[in-house]
């Protein structure tokens, strides 16, 4: 989970907001030395070098300004012993083609880990985001549907990595590994276990049944850039982790956000809308290649089974990120996610033995009553 832009606002050219620290002095001249040649062909200000921002990864984001009033590049910093950029090449490369604002490769060295791109600006939609007020986000996120739709329209098999079951299966292995071993310090029973192992099957079975479709896998608004311009397009980020996988996901990670809560109402309206868009496209309904998802009701069972994935999975990252990585921000947004995971499991009969144990674990009286019925 990365975004590369700060909440701050960009500092004035020539004046950097903060030192960029390097640890390593042969990784510093590295960066002098492969950016020097890049300052006169792209106008740029070495002096006005600053962060941008860090992530849940080794990578980090620097903000550089240029000789254009205004303007600024971004560079990555990603150390090759510990970052892989080609996959952040090749999404590039499918996203542009797909008509999607990403940022422009200015200039990359794949020994050293050091890419320049353009800036799609300083502000992430989460910025311009008021739970309280979704009326005002309504345009936004009709808008990220929309980027979403050209996205899946662009997929075809056999050019991302798949979204199968056994990452589907090491994903969900998070949870118990992390989450519940390392951070809760739990040992779970036998009979815990295997409530694990059929939940887990259940839910791996479930958003198999999905059509595949390029997946961004982090699809949400701190990924989204709000658009420098008025008639400019949202801009996207944090794509180098994308597969090929169960249409379902992308639309779960924009309406169950690990940082952003909205009424269901709200979740619904957005929901039913982008499906109706994904039929109209061809990606889904009775006219679609695989004819799944002609009923709302069943599509969005589906949408919820995903998110129940995500969030078990984003609970195991955020303990590691926490315990291995010495990143303990991300376990703020915990209660989040595992009200989540509550109220997706209290809807589901087959899913009421994990509502059991989760709420074991969070020590919280259980949920009565199923919504709705559903099975």
């Amino acid at each position: 989970m990365s975004h590369p832009a700060s909440s701050a606002s960009p500092s004035p050219a020539g004046a950097p907001s903060a030192p960029v620290v390097w640890t390593d002095p042969a990784r510093h001249a590295a960066f002098d030395a492969w950016l020097a040649p890049l300052v006169a062909a792209n106008g740029l200000l070495p002096a006005s070098l600053r962060p941008a921002s860090a992530d849940a990864s080794f990578r980090r984001y620097l903000r550089i300004d240029t000789t254009t009033p205004g303007g600024s590049c971004i560079v990555m910093d990603a150390p090759p012993d510990k970052e892989n950029c080609a996959p952040f090449v090749q999404v590039q490369a499918l996203m542009q083609q797909a008509g999607l604002n990403v940022p422009r490769i200015l200039a990359f060295d794949a020994t050293h880990g050091f890419m320049l791109l353009s800036d799609l600006g300083p502000h992430t939609l989460m910025q311009a985001l008021d739970p309280q007020a979704p009326q005002d986000a309504f345009r936004w996120y009709q808008q990220a549907t929309d980027l979403l739709i050209d996205w899946q329209k662009a997929s075809r098999p056999g050019v991302l990595p798949p979204y199968d079951e056994a990452l589907l299966r090491r994903e969900l292995a998070l949870f118990p590994d992390w989450y519940l071993a390392q951070h809760r310090k739990i040992t779970l029973t036998d009979a815990q276990q295997q409530t694990l192992a059929q939940s887990f099957a259940a839910i791996v079975a479930n958003n198999l049944a999905a059509p595949q479709v390029f997946v961004h896998r982090d699809f949400m608004p701190r990924n989204l850039m709000q658009p420098v311009t008025p008639d400019a397009p949202l801009g996207v980020l944090d794509f180098q982790d994308a597969v090929y996988g169960p249409i379902t996901y992308d639309i779960a990670s924009l309406m169950r956000d690990a940082f952003l809560s909205w009424d269901e109402d709200f979740v619904i309206d957005i929901t039913v809308r982008y499906w109706e868009k994904a039929r109209k496209a061809g990606l889904l309904g009775a006219h679609s290649a695989s004819g799944w998802g002609a009923d709302f009701g069943d599509f969005y069972r589906s949408v919820e089974w995903m998110g129940l994935q995500r969030h078990l999975k984003v609970a195991g990252i955020f303990a590691r990120l926490t315990l291995r990585d010495g990143k303990p921000q991300y376990l703020a947004d915990t209660p989040r996610f595992i009200a989540y995971i509550r109220s997706t499991a209290s809807r589901y009969r087959e899913l009421a033995p994990l509502l059991r144990l989760v709420n074991e674990v969070e020590q919280v009286q259980e949920i009565t009553g199923f919504a709705y019925g559903r099975v």
